[in-house]
């Protein structure tokens, strides 16, 4: 590795993470592990294996083409896609397998011939939408009308009715709970036709806070990662952040009082000023939003950014930090000595939250693995 920019991915960690989530459920519950979006940028194929050998049942993704994936390095485990998709897609769905979520007709009958084609059967998970808005079946109308397509789809079996909580990492649970009433209400109207499912319904936060919702299977998915999804979640969980970002000093000048640091002239230093510029940007997905925000570790010291982050370089004030040079280690995101920088606090230097930071850091930086 020529460039000393990249990203650790902690997998005994992740392990350990596994274990005290699976640790949290009653026996009987299945945990689905969520690895979509390349296991929240930690890396989907080692992310998935861990979880899987150290307690997860099954694995969800978001897309088919994350599943086909994980079917071509050798995973064997259910794997759920939690999207929608156009009837195209059929014969892949097929072909490796994949559990698909459906919510309308028409590709649950492409799904049927498809099954047909290839001489299969499709186990799917009929999604509704409880309150989320995004996508699902709505009401008893709706639900009565996808029941009778899916007793004629022969290829077919209703393995798993679900839904999603749009809040239930807020203070105020009373939306979820809402949600929950929903889902049960037409989980009972599907039972009326006929239909037994699995039902999953609990995200991390519910994993945490609502112990009711958890039924057959739960989703765990920032968790995983070693993140609580808000401060409104009870801490009773033990984690621990999977992912680091580390870089090294790339160069070294003391510049006067009154010069201008980085693009637009946004920091105009008050004092002499050390000032270390490091190769890393938002090229790599250090968002431009933590420009005159963010700090980095230096010798376990803190140290601001000065100025407008560039796309392959930021400049650090290393004045208070003493005798730094070119090559000295540097941690972005995680623990040097005493001190640690997190997502969370990342996120709240960046208006967003820590699920986009972890995403943030993409394919420029090679991820090094730490086996358990």
């Amino acid at each position: 590795m020529i460039r000393p920019t990249y990203c650790t991915i902690d997998l005994g960690a992740a392990a350990r993470n596994v274990r005290a989530i699976r640790e949290a459920l009653a026996p009987n519950v299945k945990l689905i592990a969520v690895v979509k979006a390349d296991a929240y940028g930690h890396g989907l194929i080692p992310f998935s294996k861990v979880a899987l050998k150290n307690g997860a049942s099954a694995l969800a993704v978001a897309i088919p083409e994350e599943g086909i994936a994980l079917r071509e390095a050798g995973v064997t485990a259910p794997i759920i896609i939690l999207g929608n998709n156009l009837p195209d897609a059929a014969e892949a769905i097929v072909k490796y397998d994949l559990q698909p979520t459906i919510c309308e007709q028409t590709l649950a009958r492409a799904l049927d011939a498809e099954a047909k084609k290839q001489g299969k059967w499709v186990p799917v998970h009929l999604k509704l939408d409880t309150g989320m808005g995004r996508i699902g079946i709505r009401d008893e109308r709706e639900l009565d009308r996808m029941a009778e397509c899916l007793k004629s789809c022969k290829s077919l079996e209703v393995h798993g009715l679900f839904t999603h909580f749009a809040n239930s990492d807020g203070a105020d649970k009373g939306y979820a709970r809402e949600q929950f009433d929903r889902f049960n209400a037409l989980y009972a109207r599907l039972r009326s036709h006929g239909f037994n499912p699995l039902l999953h319904a609990a995200n991390s936060a519910a994993i945490s806070d609502l112990p009711e919702t958890h039924m057959d299977m739960v989703r765990a998915g920032i968790i995983l990662y070693g993140y609580y999804p808000s401060p409104n979640v009870h801490r009773d969980i033990p984690l621990e952040p999977v992912m680091s970002v580390r870089t090294k000093v790339q160069y070294v000048k003391t510049v006067p009082a009154g010069e201008t640091i980085s693009y637009e002239r946004t920091y105009t230093t008050w004092r002499p000023t050390v000032v270390a510029t490091l190769p890393i940007g938002y090229g790599d997905g250090y968002r431009r939003a933590l420009s005159n925000k963010g700090q980095v570790l230096i010798a376990g010291k803190r140290a601001p950014i000065l100025g407008r982050v560039c796309m392959d370089q930021i400049m650090v004030d290393v004045t208070e930090i003493p005798n730094v040079s070119e090559g000295d280690e540097v941690v972005l995101l995680g623990k040097m000595g005493d001190e640690r920088i997190d997502a969370d606090e990342m996120a709240d230097w960046a208006n967003t939250i820590s699920y986009e930071i972890l995403l943030s850091f993409n394919s420029r930086m090679p991820r090094i693995y730490i086996e358990e």
